[in-house]
């Protein structure tokens, strides 16, 4: 009877506590091989530069080159809502290292902790970019219905190198967007990837965060290499930030990748069972 009052309060404080900060991880092998930008295959090219803010000044008071080192430009309005961690956004920050942010801009440069950010973010090369060199391209911004592409097109890096340049693509779509079969909610593409290290750090990430500490990362994030994993590839996901799995077109389904906040429950039930077993000692 003791033992089963005590397994009914363990599920009861796993109910009522509060949630646990996780890491979670998408593979690499959910990554499809490409070697064009989503905006390649539906034409009409990859939009407008955009203008930030140049380390320092007022939001918008950049370049009108877009050229920039840690700027971000915003709030921008999607024209739809956007779910994101239990979050509901009509605007965005586009940041010059590689990711867009809700709530504030991110001026940060190393991809520190889950995904580098205290705000929630969406990284698809959260690295230390710098298009201030003559030879790099900038981020250009296109919005279409319901559909929102960001790309950094042939970009250096920190501090004003332009000897390589990477280029990658992020769509953001909104819930009325008609999605096709073997797309997602939201899509990264990678074109050639030849940086990762720079002045200030030598590992990038790609993934999602909630700016608490929970996060979906890919494998390989923050280790040396990613940037050839990611080089010309491409993939999709759900609402649900799941890479898009099981279709044609796309990688087999990794049943063995945990469900978002998977890992939180498994942590609780296994200090339950560690109670278990100390008090049964």
């Amino acid at each position: 009877m003791k033992l089963q009052k005590f397994l009914s309060a363990v599920a009861l404080t796993a109910l009522i506590a509060p949630a646990q900060a996780a890491i979670e991880y998408f593979p690499q092998s959910s990554l499809t091989p490409t070697t064009q930008l989503y905006t390649d295959v539906i034409g009409g090219g990859i939009g407008n530069v955009v203008v930030m803010t140049g380390g320092g000044n007022a939001n918008g008071a950049g370049l009108a080159s877009g050229r920039n080192d840690d700027g971000f430009s915003g709030p921008i309005n999607f024209g739809y809502t956007f779910s994101f961690f239990g979050g509901s956004y009509t605007q965005f920050y586009a940041n010059n290292n590689g990711n867009i942010s809700f709530g504030s801009g991110n001026s940060a440069y190393i991809p520190t902790g889950p995904i580098g950010a205290s705000i929630p973010t969406i990284s698809i090369w959260f690295g230390d970019v710098d298009t201030r060199n003559a030879l790099s391209g900038v981020l250009h911004l296109r919005q279409d219905a319901n559909q929102t592409i960001l790309t950094w097109d042939h970009v250096g890096y920190y501090n004003s190198q332009g000897g390589l340049l990477n280029t990658f693509q992020m769509v953001v779509r909104g819930p009325d967007y008609a999605i096709p079969a073997g797309q997602g909610a939201i899509g990264f593409f990678w074109l050639d990837m030849p940086w990762e290290v720079t002045q200030t750090s030598t590992t990038a990430a790609v993934g999602f965060g909630n700016g608490a500490g929970d996060a979906i990362v890919l494998q390989g994030s923050n280790t040396a290499g990613l940037h050839n994993a990611v080089a010309f590839h491409q993939t999709w996901f759900t609402q649900n930030l799941t890479p898009v799995c099981g279709v044609p077109g796309t990688p087999p389904c990794d049943n063995d990748v945990p469900e978002p906040g998977s890992l939180a429950l498994l942590a609780l039930a296994m200090l339950g069972l560690g109670a278990i077993r100390r008090r049964a000692v």
